[in-house]
Formats: C-alpha cells, structure tokens, sequence
C-alpha cells in the first residue's frame, strides 16, 4: 500500500464526504442484520464466532482486492468518515445556534446513539463534542492507523470490527452476552489508536486556544475513568484541550448511564462545537500525515 492512494483517499473524502447512499458501510451493516437474524444465540461463543467470522471475511475482501492503488484510495475513502462528522457536528451547531431545539434533538441520532427527548441545549452541546472526540478516534485515526499496519485487509477489517461493535456492543438484553465478543474486539482493535488519537489531540490543543499541560493532565488524570478503555482518554484529553469539563448522566433508550467528569471548567457552550470540529480536523490531518509517510 504505498503513499500517494492513501492521500487520494483522504482528499476524496474531504470533497466527497460519505455518500447519501450505497455506503459499503451501510451494506455491511445490512448483511450483518440479515446474518444475526440467523446466527443469533444467546451465548458469547455464538457471538464470537459471528463477530470473528465477519470480521475474516471483509479482512478476507480486502487481500482479494490487494495492493492496486485504485482499490487502496477508494477504501480509505470508504472508511474514513472525518469530514461527515464534523459536517454533523456543524448542523449541530447551527439548529443549537438558531435555538432550533426539536431539530437538534432530531439530529443528534446522527452523531450518536443517545435518547435526545429530553436534553437541553447544554446537554446536546456536552453530546456533540463527546461525539466528536470519540469519532475522531473511531472514524479517521484507526483506520488510518490499521491501514498503514495492513493495507486494505485492514481498513475494512477494522471498519467490519467497530461497525459490529455499533450494531452488537451495547449493553442490551439482546446482545449482553452475542454482543459481548464484538465489543472486545472493538476494544482491542481501538487500544492503540485512541492513545494516538489523545497524544495528538495534546500536542494541537494550541489550534484551538487550549493548553497542552491542561490536556495532558486531563487525559492522565480522568482518562481511565470512562467506562470504555477507548472514549476514555480520547475524550479526556479533548477536555482538557478545549479547557471544558465533559462527562455526566447520559440515555440511551430506557438505560441511564452517570459517568465521571473529565477536564476541568465548565460543560460546553454552544459555541465549543466548532471548537470540537477544528480540532478534530487538526487531529484528522496529522494522522493523515502520518499514514502517507508511513506508506513512503
């Protein structure tokens, strides 16, 4: 996989964005709903044979399209989702902006999997650039970081694991045990990219007026708080970075969640959204830089 694909699938990305439809995320994502109404059981061995098996199989994909430039600028594009989030991040802003407080609410599904019926503008705010910090991690710099170990087996290797762990991880009666192997997975597909992701988010807290010591801080300090071993220090160290205090209760569905604040001062403002996004495109380019020299 060499230097100049890689580049040309990050600039796709860039001005095309995800497409509207026929994302070959979203196609997986139909072939595992399709797969798990058959291969449910409510045991962790039948989950971890499923999330191995689908794994393998688009890791399996990716050796059979190989080393050509076109398939690898074309499945960086397909995997890479920057510039989608910061675009949600950005209508976020906009209806909160305008205190469009029910199309907030309706938009947030996009970002993340909360329950929004209830939230505030300072909660959907919090919401927002939570978001955006752990998909800064999820969407851009593990792939990228996968890639640049695997080639193509990698990218949708990877993007098979976290996709798996969107539609199975969560702790819900259905999948608290089939679930559990692709939550596992997941953590340990996104171990090393999330502390690259919080180490680059330190070193470019200054593109968004924050303080490097602050965001090491944080990170050191609360990032092993976080239930996930991943959000944790992503989260924590765009916290301190951008000088707010994330954490707190949270809903998804009918489960409500408190967890531990990260950073210090107060919850994000409205006006920290586009914070969140700059620095996250900051993010985004260095570990863009990063996978095209190590293709070099």
């Amino acid at each position: 996989m060499s230097a100049w694909p890689t580049a040309v699938g990050l600039g796709l990305d860039a001005v095309l964005a995800d497409p509207r439809r026929g994302h070959p995320v979203a196609a997986f994502g139909a072939v595992v709903t399709r797969a798990e109404r058959l291969a449910y059981k409510d045991s962790r061995a039948a989950g971890a044979v499923f999330a191995v098996g689908l794994t393998g199989a688009a890791a399996g994909l990716g050796a059979l399209l190989g080393r050509r430039q076109l398939s690898v600028a074309l499945a960086t594009w397909a995997v890479i989702g920057g510039t989608t989030l910061r675009r949600e991040a950005q209508t976020m802003h906009r209806l909160l902006a305008a205190e469009d407080l029910a199309g907030a609410r309706e938009r947030l599904p996009h970002l993340c999997g909360r329950d929004p019926a209830q939230l505030d503008v300072s909660e959907l705010a919090r919401a927002t650039v939570e978001s955006v910090a752990e998909n800064t991690s999820d969407a851009v710099v593990a792939p990228l970081f996968w890639g640049a170990i695997a080639g193509v087996p990698g990218l949708l290797g990877y993007r098979a694991v976290n996709t798996l762990d969107a539609m199975l991880g969560h702790r819900s009666d259905r999948y608290l045990r089939f679930g559990w192997a692709a939550a596992r997975l997941d953590d340990v597909a996104n171990w090393v990219p999330a502390r690259l992701t919080a180490a680059l988010t330190t070193v470019l807290a200054p593109a968004v007026d924050g303080s490097r010591s602050r965001a090491l801080t944080s990170w050191r300090r609360d990032g092993g708080k976080h239930p996930s071993p991943n959000a944790g220090p992503v989260e924590a160290a765009f916290a301190g970075a951008l000088g707010r205090t994330l954490g707190g209760s949270l809903r998804y569905g009918d489960r409500v969640e408190t967890r531990p604040l990260m950073g210090d001062g107060p919850s994000p403002f409205v006006a920290d959204i586009p914070r969140a996004a700059r620095l996250s495109a900051a993010v985004s380019v260095a570990a863009g830089a990063l996978a095209v020299a190590a293709r070099r």
